[in-house]
């Protein structure tokens, strides 16, 4: 480390507790962004799947803020520069002098810039390692057709500097250009303006002219197809995938038509999606102009649908105002969780979105009995020096969005809209804090309207443990309907073959499947099974349900088909739990460890690391 970050360092820890608009940078970059800020990025790079690697340069264009400095810290991780260039006023480029910092496991090195003068340009040749964090190399048999390679990455939350040499925070917003190579008969796509005529002669060529945060960096490469859905829709995805996933995705252009009706224009042009393989680490991941998706969303009645609407709604939540650090990640994810709802209860009726809610409630509610104490808050009080003081990323989803619901039945729709289109409208492109929402709140809505929140309340919402008692809990009557059906069944007052699903929704048996789970034995799930397919079913999130109470109740009869989905499913939402509980017990775990040496190699990095952390524990 050296001398001038660990002085921002101890300077971040003194201000920690200050407003955002005071020095407090993000612990998690060595950047020092409040010297110099990238302005612009241009990537000129090649992919070699053989070796596994992307190599060439990147150029970054640069403000300078402090006119004394002389040094552009960026963030790196495993890469391997092979010389840096600098641009003096006259446009001409010169040798660079560089350091790069001792690795550390999380943030992983500081690479130092020196210059004899604040240069307009730097450009920093490299190459990406192998085992780059953001990017997973499949080989063809990891593809449906069997015949191609496929590349993808993943930069949320700080792996962005696995695969470019960036001031990565979301504090620094930068426009990007991009020329890529790649082998011919694959396409690349990146999370910019995507032309589906496009063939790649001289390189693939993108633009972002949008600013955005390192972690929205985004690229594909594979056998991909190209099919419109709407005016400013379409979908990427492997040939032998694009029909059922054009038919998941039809409704996507009135998704966007309802998000707008509710907070205004969608600012980034053209809304696409890359339907990835399945070994992609989450449900979705909202990179702007380019939502990347897992096909486990993909069950062939729409009924998953809500993780589109999920990543749609981060275009105003997360990507137009986005967290200023990982401290606030509440502030992207449960404004998003929020909004999603809306755009549901929109396109599909009150009730389909009360449904979701519940579910949704419910499950955050149970997740507590998982999380410490210290942090179930949306944030904490404490200085933003580290990950380790952060609060629950998972929990922050449904509780953010249930402390935005609590003050929009309070303040009533009509104003709360109103408010929250005005956070979105004066705060588009920004990188943003919890306390600079807190002071927006006070001044638009709780100044006019007192009585919604008192002060004791909204600390309850945003520091305190669990869910406030004041709390009102979402109810919708199928699904109290449901809860008859589902005691009665427990109870065997109602047979299985008397269980009437033919009108069951994706959130009803999930509900069902959630409420029995580790309360009924291996005989009652077999009758489920025998009756009604659960463990060939094609929705994943209920296919996911089952198998985990499945595994609780020792029904290991459903082994060839929990084995298939672990080999090919690689999202962490699943596959993670699904270990858990399959080594708690002791007639499980060797199965479960011989099934993960064979998956593993199919699985991100990212899912990797999860699941290792398990296999590790005792």
């Amino acid at each position: 480390m050296t001398t001038s970050t660990l002085l921002r360092a101890t300077l971040c820890a003194i201000l920690g507790t200050a407003s955002a608009q005071a020095l407090a940078l993000d612990p998690l970059s060595y950047a020092n962004y409040d010297q110099v800020r990238t302005r612009a990025l241009h990537m000129d790079l090649k992919a070699d799947f053989e070796k596994k690697t992307l190599s060439g340069f990147a150029e970054l264009s640069l403000d300078w803020l402090d006119k004394s400095a002389r040094t552009l810290d960026l963030d790196t991780r495993e890469l391997t520069i092979s010389k840096i260039e600098a641009q003096d006023a006259m446009g001409r480029w010169t040798p660079a002098k560089y350091t790069l910092d001792k690795f550390d496991q999380e943030k992983g090195q500081a690479l130092h810039v020196q210059l004899p003068a604040q240069a307009p340009k730097v450009r920093i040749h490299y190459h990406t390692a192998p085992t780059a964090s953001a990017l997973q190399w499949l080989t063809p048999a990891q593809t449906l057709s069997g015949k191609r390679p496929f590349m993808f990455s993943q930069s949320q939350s700080i792996n962005a500097r696995s695969w470019v040499p960036v001031q990565d925070t979301p504090s620094v917003r930068f426009t990007y250009t991009a020329r890529i190579e790649a082998p011919e008969g694959l396409r690349v796509v990146m999370s910019a303006d995507n032309d589906p005529k496009a063939t790649g002669k001289g390189g693939w060529k993108f633009t972002m002219p949008q600013p955005i945060p390192s972690y929205l960096l985004a690229i594909g490469i594979g056998e991909l197809e190209a099919r419109t859905l709407g005016g400013r829709t379409g979908v990427y995805a492997e040939p032998l995938r694009m029909e059922a996933a054009a038919y998941e995705l039809a409704d996507t252009e009135k998704m966007v038509e309802a998000a707008e009706s509710l907070y205004g224009p969608y600012r980034w042009g053209r809304y696409d999606m890359l339907v990835l393989p399945p070994s992609f680490p989450i449900g979705g991941m909202e990179n702007p102009r380019l939502t990347f998706l897992t096909p486990t969303m993909i069950a062939g009645d729409r009924s998953l649908v809500d993780l589109i609407a999920h990543e749609l709604a981060h275009s105003w939540s997360g990507n137009l105002v986005t967290n200023a650090s990982w401290k606030h990640w509440w502030l992207n994810e449960g404004f998003t969780t929020y909004v999603t709802t809306r755009i549901l209860e929109v396109l599909y009726g009150q009730e389909v979105a009360l449904m979701n809610l519940q579910l949704e409630q419910e499950e955050a509610i149970d997740s507590l009995k998982d999380i410490p104490p210290s942090r179930q808050g949306l944030v904490t009080r404490a200085a933003d020096t580290g990950s380790s003081t952060y609060t629950d990323e998972g929990l922050a989803y449904p509780k953010g969005a249930w402390f935005l619901r609590t003050l929009e039945e309070r303040a009533g729709r009509a104003v709360f809209d109103s408010f929250l289109r005005g956070w979105f409208d004066s705060h588009a492109f920004q990188s943003v804090t919890t306390d600079q929402f807190v002071a927006y709140l006070r001044s638009n809505l709780l100044a006019k309207h007192p009585q919604v929140m008192s002060d004791a309340e909204l600390d309850e919402w945003l520091y305190g443990p669990g869910i406030p008692a004041s709390a009102k809990h979402a109810k919708s009557q199928r699904l109290v309907a449901l809860d008859a059906t589902t005691a009665a069944w427990m109870e065997g007052e109602l047979p299985t073959a008397k269980l009437d699903t033919k009108g069951w929704t994706a959130a009803e048996w999930m509900k069902f499947l959630n409420d029995i789970d580790n309360k009924v034995d291996a005989k009652r799930l077999k009758e489920l099974d025998v009756a009604f397919g659960l463990a060939k079913t094609g929705n994943n999130e209920v296919a996911f349900r089952f198998y985990r109470a499945a595994v609780h109740a020792g029904y290991r009869d459903i082994r060839p088909q929990l084995n298939a989905f672990l080999m090919s499913v690689g999202r962490q939402k699943f596959v993670v739990p699904l270990y858990t509980a399959l080594r708690a017990n002791a007639e499980d775990r060797a199965w479960a460890e011989n099934v993960y040496k064979s998956a593993r190699e199919r699985y991100h990095p990212e899912t990797q690391g999860s699941v290792d952390k398990q296999m590790a524990k005792q």
